[in-house]
């Protein structure tokens, strides 16, 4: 549904141009595309990595299909580990390594069996969190980056735009419609930044903290599990990051 959005978004703009009497196919110009988009993109490669400009254009796929974060049926895992560890040991959570929906999960669980003491155990847990949202956040970044060099890109275009037109001072009939061509850059530099990147931009940054909300509930509970805490207070537990998520849904 967020890519629905920005159909509805292009599909208002085209719209009022229709009440106004005016032809969306004016805005079909090839010159006012590649400045703004080609050059707002390669002004962002300087300042990004290449890895950081294909990592932000994939996580555009998320408004298409963004990633599931299933918070219900982790908070059940968690506390079927939390009971098979209070009946038969620690050690009978290797059998339920495979049930985990992630690397993260499964890593934690192990690390569990393996013996890892409960604060080495969440110190790694953390540390894997924080390399994540490292690695994320850039994406974001570039996004957001792009969504500010564009409208730039705009006036860039406007502007070389209404050089051509002052050469076709001689010839008036030609002249009104460069001008309005020339403006056109203008506004696919708004578009791209304020329909496009920036709405992007936020609905990543949204994702990813849902991601780190999901895997410090996943801590919390391993932890618990590793301290040997009863399942009550493991639920107590998850409860709070399960009322954070419904909020945010």
């Amino acid at each position: 549904m967020n890519f629905l959005g920005i159909i509805l978004a292009v599909g208002c703009i085209v719209a009022g141009m229709l009440l106004e009497g005016t032809s969306p196919l004016m805005m079909l110009v090839l010159p006012a595309f590649l400045v703004v988009v080609g050059a707002s993109f390669f002004a962002c490669w300087v300042q990004f990595p290449l890895s950081d400009m294909i990592g932000g254009l994939k996580c555009i796929l998320w408004l298409l299909s963004p990633p599931r974060i299933p918070f219900d049926s982790q908070v059940e895992l968690l506390v079927g580990l939390s009971t098979t560890a209070r009946q038969q040991g620690l050690l009978a959570l290797e059998n339920s390594i495979g049930s985990a929906s992630d690397d993260y999960t499964r890593d934690g669980i192990q690390m569990i069996v393996d013996g890892v003491d409960k604060d080495a155990l969440k110190s790694i847990l953390e540390n894997a969190i924080a390399v994540e949202e490292a690695k994320y956040e850039p994406y974001a970044k570039m996004l957001e980056a792009m969504g500010g060099y564009s409208p730039t890109m705009g006036i860039i275009g406007a502007v070389l735009g209404l050089i051509h037109a002052m050469s076709l001072l001689d010839r008036p009939d030609e002249l009104g419609p460069a001008i309005a061509v020339a403006f056109v850059a203008t506004i696919y530099g708004l578009v791209v930044a304020n329909i496009i990147c920036l709405p992007a931009s936020n609905r990543v940054k949204g994702i990813i903290g849902q991601m780190t909300l999901y895997k410090y509930m996943t801590l919390e509970g391993l932890v618990s599990i590793a301290a040997g805490e009863n399942t009550m207070m493991l639920k107590r537990r998850l409860a709070v990051y399960t009322g954070e998520k419904n909020e945010n849904a």
